[in-house]
């Protein structure tokens, strides 16, 4: 990527990450936030839920009011020119149909959802009920669609992703059935021997995966929101679809090569200090 002006004539673009607080700072908007910073894009945030959380696991969440939720997205877009949105971790369905109702009204901005339901250490962050409410009012809006291999089947109604062909299946069902314009499943959750590999299904185009070596490391914290983060500062900075994927996917393998980015004593977060 090259190396951005940061004279007055060359402002940043500016991101939006909608999603919850990891108070050891390697998920959620604390990781997003400084994925932007790392990618050379200026960070705005909605918070939506507060966890109680470090590396050895999430032990509360509680969930803010969605009226407040609306509001703070509100008073981001209504003054700066975001060019990018991500969402993470929404909680329940309330807050998606907030969240939803705000996005509805702002179209022209490139959307990157990513389904956050359960932590690394396997804890829901989504209620059930919820995820009706974000495939018929959220996944509609989206420029692209993040789930990993579990998340996916969740929305496709599979009974389990155990292949790249799975993951395929379930990407081409998404984008058919939400109106989605873009799917990426992700293949870290599918064991296949050294290597994973990502599906991405675009509407209008042939499937396309991407596989990379598998990094054999347990610090794998907030992978999904970095990956996801990546994606939308390099849309915020007018990268195609494809291009700001794949341009990502490069910047968390290295995130995760680099080992963990702090000392604690359980599954830590990648390095978000990693060359772009």
């Amino acid at each position: 990527m090259a190396k951005r002006d940061t004279g007055a004539a060359a402002r940043a673009p500016i991101a939006l990450t909608i999603g919850g607080s990891d108070p050891s700072g390697g998920a959620g908007i604390q990781a997003d936030l400084k994925t932007f910073h790392q990618h050379g894009v200026y960070g705005s945030s909605a918070i939506t839920l507060i966890t109680v959380q470090n590396t050895l696991g999430v032990s509360a969440v509680s969930l803010l009011d969605p009226a407040l939720i609306e509001a703070q997205i509100d008073a981001v877009l209504d003054d700066l020119s975001v060019r990018a949105i991500k969402t993470g971790a929404l909680g329940g369905a309330a807050i998606i149909g907030a969240v939803a109702r705000c996005l509805e009204r702002r179209k022209d901005i490139a959307l990157v959802v990513d389904p956050v339901m359960l932590s690394k250490n396997g804890n829901p962050l989504l209620a059930e009920d919820a995820v009706d409410v974000l495939v018929t009012a959220l996944l509609p809006l989206a420029t692209l669609v993040t789930p990993n291999a579990h998340e996916a089947a969740a929305l496709a109604r599979m009974t389990k992703i155990a292949t790249v062909q799975d993951a395929e299946r379930a990407a081409e069902q998404l984008v058919a059935t939400t109106g989605a314009r873009a799917v990426l499943v992700k293949g870290g959750h599918v064991h296949e021997e050294g290597e994973a590999t990502d599906v991405l299904v675009e509407q209008g185009r042939e499937p396309w995966a991407l596989t990379m070596p598998r990094i054999a490391t347990k610090h794998t914290h907030g992978t999904g929101c970095t990956l996801s983060a990546a994606i939308a500062a390099r849309l915020a900075q007018g990268a195609a679809l494809r291009e700001a994927y794949t341009g990502a996917r490069a910047f968390l393998q290295r995130a995760l090569e680099r080992g963990p980015g702090c000392e604690g004593h359980g599954i830590c977060p990648v390095d978000h200090f990693a060359p772009v």
